[in-house]
C-alpha cells in the first residue's frame, strides 16, 4: 500500500472500509533533522488521488521578534526530539482518523527566510485537513524538545524555549 494508490482514502483505508488504518501508519514522515526541510516533500508524501484537500504549513525564520531585528536563529534539539515529534504526529492522527501526515523540523543554524518547520496534512475534506494541520503545528511547538537562540541585529542574542 502506498499513499498514491488510487483505491485508498487519504488515511490509507479502502472506500467502504469500516475504519482507517492505525494512526501510526498514517504518519508518513515525522523527523527532526539538520538539513533543509520541505513543504513540497511533505505534501508529495501525503497526497493521493482521494485527497480532496492537502493543507501545508511552512514555519519560516522572520526578520523580527517583539520589535527587535533578527539576523539568524540557532535551533538545538534534544536527542529524543524525533521520537517526540513522531508521538505528536501519531496523537494528531488518532484525533483525526481521516488524515495522512508528514512533518519535519530543522535544527542547526538558520537565517531569515529558511524553513524551520514543514508539514502537510491530507484528507478527503478541507475542514478535517485544516483542523489537523493546526493541531499538528500547535502540538509540535508545545511538545517537541527544541530550543532556539535568536541573534539580533544589535549584536545581542537570547535563548528561547520552543516548548510551551
Amino acid at each position: 500500500m502506498t499513499a498514491d494508490d488510487p483505491t485508498l482514502l487519504p488515511g490509507g483505508a479502502s472506500p467502504g472500509a469500516p475504519a482507517a488504518p492505525p494512526a501510526s501508519e498514517r504518519v508518513l514522515l515525522a523527523r527532526v533533522v539538520d538539513v533543509t526541510v520541505s513543504v513540497a516533500e511533505c505534501s508529495a508524501l501525503v497526497t493521493s488521488r482521494a485527497s480532496g484537500a492537502v493543507v501545508t504549513f511552512e514555519g519560516v525564520v522572520r526578520d523580527h521578534d517583539e520589535g527587535r531585528g533578527v539576523e539568524a536563529l540557532h535551533y538545538e534539539a534534544h536527542p529524543t526530539a524525533t521520537e517526540v515529534i513522531h508521538e505528536v504526529a501519531v496523537a494528531v492522527a488518532e484525533a483525526h482518523p481521516e488524515v495522512a501526515i508528514a512533518v519535519e523540523h530543522r535544527y542547526g543554524d538558520l537565517v531569515v527566510g529558511d524553513v524551520a518547520l514543514a508539514c502537510a496534512v491530507a484528507s478527503a475534506h478541507r475542514a478535517e485537513a485544516f483542523a489537523a494541520c493546526a493541531a499538528l503545528v500547535d502540538e509540535v511547538k508545545a511538545r517537541t524538545p527544541i530550543w532556539k537562540r535568536q541573534e539580533f541585529t544589535d549584536g545581542s542574542d537570547e535563548w528561547v524555549a520552543s516548548l510551551g
